[in-house]
Formats: C-alpha cells, sequence, structure tokens
C-alpha cells in the first residue's frame, strides 16, 4: 500500500474512533451474553482446506461455550486493497490471516493489536527469526509484535547435472560460490544455457549480508557499498550471458520453463518444484539434483501470520483464538495438509518433516526443515510489492548499462525512504 492510502487509512480509522468510542487503535469492552467472532483466512475455504477449519472451530467453540465463530474466506486478488478497505470502515474481522507486509500497514495505522505488549509470554511459543519477523517498528507505530506466527515456506536449490557437467560448474553453497561459476560458465555455455534467474529480489541482498534497513526502521539502506557490489555481479553475468533477456521482467516464469526445458542449470525451487518436474518434465527430473538455498548468510523464508483487530469487541477472546490456530498441534496438523512449515518452537522435530530414505522428496524435506531452523525472513514488511517490482526495474536498468549499479539502488532507495516519511 502507498502512503497515500497509508494516509487515507489513519484518517478514516480516526473518523470511525469518534463514532465507535473506540477507533482502529482501541478496544472495545466485551458485553454479557453469547460471544461471535470473525475469523478471516486468505484463499483458504476449498476442498482441501474447509474440513481443516471446521474442525478447528468446531474444538475452540466446545472448549469455549457460548462463543461462536463465524469463518470467512477472502479470494486472492486484491486481498491487501480488502484489508485496508475494511480497516478504513472500521469493520476488519476479529481474527485475520495476512502476511508481515499488509500487517504494518495496518499496524501503522493503529488497527492491529500489539500483542507484545498484550501478552509478552507468547513469544516463547516461536521461532525466534518468525516472532521478530512479526515484530515491527518504524516512524508511525508504537514498537510491538503484531501478528502470532503461523506458518513458513522455503524452499531448496534445484539443478540440473547434465548441464553442471557440460558447463564445469560445481554445486555451489554461497552466492559468491555462484557468482564465480558464471566466471566459468560464461566461455563455455554463455548464451547456449541459461545459468541461474536474472533478477535479483531484496531477499536476495538479506541473503547477501546487505544491510537492508538502519537500526530504527526509518530509513532503507541496501544502496551502500555491499549493496553496490552485489548488483554488480549481477551485471557480471548478464554480460557473460548467464540468463537470457526473457528473464529481465517482474515475473519468474520464464526462469521456470527455462529449467523444466532442460535449459537452465540452478532454480530456486521448492518441495512442490520436485513433483512437478516429476509429473511435467520427466526427462529433466531424471538428471535433477537438489541442494540447499544458495546464501552467504542465513537462507530466506515467508511468513504468514493470524492477527487481532484492535478495535475487537472481544479482544481477549480474539487474541485466543489466534494463539488456539497458531499453537504447536493445530500448526502441525495444518501445515502437513498445506506442506508449508511450522513457525511454533521444536514443531519442525517431528517426524513428518525429518523423514528417512534417500530419494528426492526426502532429501528436499530434510534440507527445507534444516533451512526453517535456520532460516531468517528477509524482506522488511516495510518493503512494499511496489517497491519490489521498482527494485527489479532499475536493476535491469543497470543490466542493459543504461544506469550504474550505484544509481539503480539509490533510486530505489530514495522512492521507498519517501514512502516511509
Amino acid at each position: 500500500m502507498n502512503k497515500t492510502i497509508k494516509t487515507a487509512l489513519s484518517l478514516l480509522c480516526s473518523a470511525a474512533a469518534v463514532v465507535s468510542f473506540g477507533g482502529c487503535g482501541g478496544s472495545a469492552s466485551s458485553g454479557s451474553g453469547p460471544i461471535e467472532l470473525k475469523f478471516q483466512t486468505w484463499n483458504l475455504k476449498n476442498d482441501k482446506f474447509t474440513g481443516y477449519f471446521q474442525d478447528l472451530i468446531k474444538q475452540f467453540e466446545k472448549e469455549n461455550k457460548g462463543v461462536h465463530i463465524k469463518w470467512v474466506d477472502q479470494p486472492a486478488d486484491n486481498y491487501e486493497d480488502k484489508l485496508s478497505t475494511d480497516a478504513a470502515a472500521n469493520s476488519l474481522p476479529d481474527v485475520i490471516d495476512m502476511g508481515p507486509e499488509p500487517a504494518y500497514t495496518l499496524a501503522s495505522a493503529g488497527a492491529l493489536l500489539n500483542i507484545a505488549k498484550e501478552e509478552p509470554k507468547a513469544k516463547d511459543q516461536y521461532l525466534d527469526a518468525a516472532w521478530q519477523s512479526a515484530t515491527f517498528k518504524g516512524p508511525h507505530l508504537e514498537e510491538g509484535t503484531y501478528g502470532l506466527p503461523w506458518y513458513l515456506n522455503t524452499g531448496p536449490t534445484l539443478y540440473n547435472k547434465d548441464l553442471l557437467d557440460e558447463c564445469g560448474l560445481k554445486v555451489p553453497k554461497t552466492q559468491d560460490e555462484m557468482f564465480a561459476n558464471a566466471e566459468i560458465f560464461g566461455p563455455k555455455c554463455g548464451g547456449k544455457y541459461a545459468m541461474t534467474t536474472g533478477i535479483p529480489s531484496i531477499q536476495d541482498f538479506g541473503m547477501y549480508g546487505v544491510p537492508l534497513m538502519n537500526k530504527d526502521h526509518t530509513k532503507f539502506t541496501f544502496n551502500d557499498p555491499k549493496g553496490v557490489a552485489f548488483v554488480q555481479h549481477y551485471v557480471d553475468m548478464y554480460k557473460a550471458k548467464a540468463f537470457t533477456d526473457e528473464m529481465l521482467n517482474t515475473s519468474n516464469s520464464g526462469e521456470s520453463k527455462s529449467f523444466n526445458s532442460g535449459s537452465q542449470v540452478f532454480l530456486n525451487g521448492s518441495l512442490y518444484s520436485i513433483d512437478d518436474m516429476k509429473k511435467n518434465a520427466p526427462n529433466v527430473f531424471e538428471h535433477m539434483g537438489i541442494t540447499n538455498m544458495v546464501a552467504n548468510t542465513h537462507p530466506n523464508m515467508m511468513l504468514e501470520m493470524m492477527t487481532v483487530n484492535a478495535n475487537s469487541k472481544h479482544k481477549d477472546m480474539a487474541l485466543k483464538l489466534a494463539k488456539f490456530v497458531t499453537n504447536s498441534k493445530n500448526q502441525l496438523t495444518f501445515d502437513k495438509k498445506a506442506n508449508v512449515f511450522p513457525s511454533s518452537k521444536g514443531t519442525i522435530d517431528d517426524p513428518f518433516f525429518n523423514p528417512s530414505g534417500d530419494d528426492m522428496n526426502a532429501v528436499g524435506m530434510r534440507m527445507v526443515a534444516k533451512q526453517v531452523r535456520e532460516g531468517r525472513i528477509w524482506g522488511p514488511p516495510q518493503f512494499t510489492a511496489v517497491d519490489g517490482t521498482r527494485l527489479q526495474e532499475q536493476i535491469v536498468q543497470a543490466l542493459q548499462g543504461k544506469v550504474t549499479p550505484k544509481q539503480a539502488l539509490d533510486n530505489v532507495v530514495e522512492y521507498a525512504n519517501g514512502r516511509l516519511k
């Protein structure tokens, strides 16, 4: 959400506060009698998950007599816009499924409960990396934790063994080793195949060790010398024809198609990719290898959270529901069904995530479990999808020689910092 939307949201929340005596940042007292909580998920009411949530709700209602849960599910399209509209109208559900980026925007407008303030002991139930990524600070909000971590996702790196051998490459462990591969790849295979993806994301900067923000989280800082050097590596790879012009867009679909067709060496994949390759590209699957996510520091993960409406009429019960949905037992059941990974402490040690055997699915699962234990959520929640698109566009300009790497990053940082003010 851009600065204009955020400002409008804050103003509308203030207006709602006058009418409701609660406001987006307040809480109304619970009245006597039955309690109804509105619980919202994101694109999960379907054949695969409906039964799970119905059972979950039934169990919570059984344990909390007089509480009725109204489950609503919003489609994926325009989900964040719907959240901002509901917040501005003071009609957010009591418990809401969302990621860190929209949560940061709503928290800045006072629409989400600061869980660290209401129940500081909650952090003991979740992985440190997950809890920290749900903890926000910035120029327009009280520092705090504005959601309970629900699930994580991450994936391994896949590679084509035949192309690896033909091009004389080694399986990299770090991004620096990947860049060293490009120096070998260029003379042998440049232009004949693609080596890897063409445009890094903000998460790739984090994995390389670039400082993304200052300590106060009031400014982006990834245009420092390390960030510039990182982009220069991609400029050098592009000159070595380590990836194609078709990859210079804001989508990874070209990269996936290239790997599936057997013309790309490395792919940042997921556990879904293994079965997809086996089914849709069996000839490539026969020669496919798997390794850890390539990172100089910690591998990247994504986080989904359960947040609580700060203006809920039944704030305590809403928080209890959010804790119930995200406890270890219920996380584990959901994660097994959804093929995602737990954010609660110790749950990743379940045998499901640590299978024996040497088939690719078992090896990949153990790799990803290790990454969950060691990973970080690198994308700052203040860095919006619009910022991400601008970053990719500016890096493309640098690859094509239209701007220097420094100019490209300065342009993005100036724009992104302007929104934070």
